[in-house]
């Protein structure tokens, strides 16, 4: 049989301890918008390349959308790895509710799952690094 009710006591634990995550997913949140607009605008260059007229300036940009692409994969993973700590995070926050409601411990499944989350956002970071140290690269030889 279920636990009669949550209390208080238990719900504001709860409540304070998923702040941290909470903040995490506002982060999350930010850097996604930032990801897809960076995405956005390489996708434009790539578009306004490949509008150009078959001529001698177009074969000169071959190399770039080379570039273009490699970068728009970077920031395609970087997407992909933030949009995994997003929903681990919100897997940590959905555990811990549901696990004070049926009276149980949530604490090794926060672990395991704010854990995940830091790696993926780690992860996204990292992808996103490569990106703009390649864009940087670009427009020094540029």
């Amino acid at each position: 049989m279920l636990k009669e009710m949550i209390t208080v006591d238990q719900l504001s634990l709860v409540i304070s301890q998923a702040a941290a995550p909470a903040f995490l997913l506002g982060a999350i949140a930010s850097f996604l918008s930032v990801l897809v607009s960076h995405l956005s605008r390489i996708g434009d260059r790539l578009h306004a390349i490949n509008a150009m007229p078959d001529d001698a300036k177009k074969s000169r940009l071959q190399g770039a959308l080379s570039d273009l692409n490699h970068r728009a994969t970077l920031v395609h993973r970087a997407i992909y790895w933030a949009v995994g700590s997003g929903i681990s995070t919100c897997l940590l926050m959905i555990i811990a509710f549901v696990s004070a409601y049926l009276g149980a411990r949530h604490e090794p499944a926060a672990v395991v799952f704010f854990t995940l989350a830091l790696v993926l956002f780690t992860a996204s970071l990292i992808s996103f690094a490569r990106e703009v140290r390649m864009a940087l690269n670009a427009r020094n030889l540029g």
